[in-house]
């Protein structure tokens, strides 16, 4: 399998806490104080959450995301980003698990779909990640993440055009640019197609954050490997 990074749903489940959190806001008017003091304490363990695991503590965020299932154990969301975290700090069987259960919950929580397949493509099992990345698709088809997972899974599979097609279409919604443009040229590198994967990792780089940016720990990782594939692109050329 090639070296790259599967994009999960992070910036995505902050985005539906706040969408939550706002649609909870609306029925907090009409109920108790101390219910919206709940609502509040809710608010401010997910807010905390999403800090911790910004900031590399994978304990944290799972305890707090923990004390929050305790709470709401129906809620989806908290599964799904759970999940992830635990993923993140490679306790893969424990995310899966979570993963799972998100989807008994919400069964069309595209964001859910994203990440488990990402978790069955990091273990091999392609064909089962291309099912759930055509799920999340199916439920969200502006899922961009989901758009460049499968471009990725499919040239693993040396399926190198249906993977630039998803990375074309990736490219329609405006969204994670630098991202894609690297992992077209990654398909076209190994394609064979050097000069677009020259352009393409030259238009990556003026997107992707620099090695110093600590607030984009993918889009480093990511820039890294780019410079590293059009280094040995270079010297494959001159040889």
């Amino acid at each position: 399998m090639n070296i790259h990074s599967f994009l999960a749903d992070g910036e995505q489940q902050s985005k539906q806490y706040n969408n939550a959190l706002n649609n909870t806001d609306k029925v907090q008017e009409e109920r108790t104080s101390d219910r919206s003091e709940s609502t509040f304490g809710d608010r401010y363990l997910r807010s905390c959450a999403l800090r911790s695991a910004q900031q590399g503590d994978y304990t944290e965020a799972i305890a707090l995301l923990s004390q929050l299932i305790s709470r709401h154990p129906h809620n989806a969301i908290d599964y799904n980003n759970r999940g992830l975290i635990y993923f993140q700090s490679g306790e893969t069987q424990k995310a899966l698990d979570d993963y799972n259960t998100a989807l008994k919950l919400n069964p069309y929580l595209a964001s859910a779909y994203n990440n488990r397949a990402n978790y069955y493509a990091a273990c091999g099992e392609l064909a089962a990640a291309l099912a759930d990345y055509d799920q999340a698709i199916d439920f969200n088809p502006r899922h961009v993440r989901a758009w460049i997972n499968r471009g990725i899974t499919w040239r693993d599979l040396g399926q190198y055009e249906e993977a630039i097609e998803n990375f074309e279409v990736a490219l329609l919604f405006g969204q994670l640019e630098g991202h894609i443009w690297a992992e077209r040229g990654r398909t076209y590198h190994l394609w064979g197609d050097w000069n677009c994967a020259i352009a393409d990792y030259r238009r990556a780089l003026t997107q992707l954050p620099s090695l110093d940016n600590s607030k984009d720990i993918t889009g480093c990782r990511l820039r890294l490997q780019l410079e590293n594939w059009l280094n040995e692109l270079l010297s494959e050329s001159a040889s």
